[in-house]
């Protein structure tokens, strides 16, 4: 068994893309953690994965989502986006549906992604195949992004109008909210070229 310690947070292109680098090296999951990830070895690309973005969901919706994904055979992991190490939290996420606005531990706090793990039969491993579809997923992933960025540049500016001043908190606030704004506007180009596919297929 192979352990190796990562951190992606929300950047789930990223994790994706390095499951799938180390599959091809012939190592598959078997274990997740906040910032672990247990290997076992196997054949060179005998497998693959996909990330998906689920914390817009209830733990219903998504625990049913789950259910779902298991009856075409495929494995699933539970993936944090935070480092909240605590136990009994109660979450509130603006850019979630309906409860799954309200996060709770037991329960989807720390659950924010799935990892889909699929045999590999040749064919290119996608979760989502219509444009509609994919135009769809992406827009929870912007909304997450866009709510991080709106409330980092609104703390730096309530620090500037309460000191008066530039101050480190006032840059530290901008420059973090400029660096997730980098991630919501690449969503937002897959949504709008993915609907404007799929307003060309209607």
């Amino acid at each position: 068994m192979e352990k190796y310690y990562r951190f992606f947070g929300g950047f789930v292109d990223t994790q994706e893309h390095w499951l799938n680098q180390m599959a091809c090296k012939g190592y598959r999951l078997k274990k997740t953690g906040k910032v672990v990830y247990e290997f076992e070895e196997c054949q060179p690309n005998e497998y693959q994965y996909a990330v998906e973005f689920v914390a817009h969901k209830s733990y219903k919706s998504a625990k049913e989502y789950g259910d779902f994904l298991e009856s075409f055979g495929y494995n699933i992991f539970f993936k944090n986006i935070n480092l909240n190490f605590s136990v009994g939290k109660i979450k509130w996420r603006p850019f979630g549906s309906g409860m799954g606005q309200i996060s709770t531990n037991p329960g989807s706090y720390n659950k924010e992604l799935f990892i889909v793990e699929k045999r590999n039969d040749g064919k290119k491993f996608k979760l989502h195949t219509t444009n509609t579809d994919k135009a769809n997923y992406f827009k929870p992933l912007r909304n997450a992004w866009m709510t991080y960025t709106i409330m980092l540049l609104i703390f730096a500016v309530w620090q500037y109008i309460d000191k008066g001043l530039v101050t480190y908190e006032v840059i530290m606030f901008f420059i973090l909210g400029l660096l997730c704004a980098v991630p919501m506007i690449k969503y937002q180009k897959r949504i709008t070229t993915f609907s404007a596919l799929s307003n060309i297929e209607e």
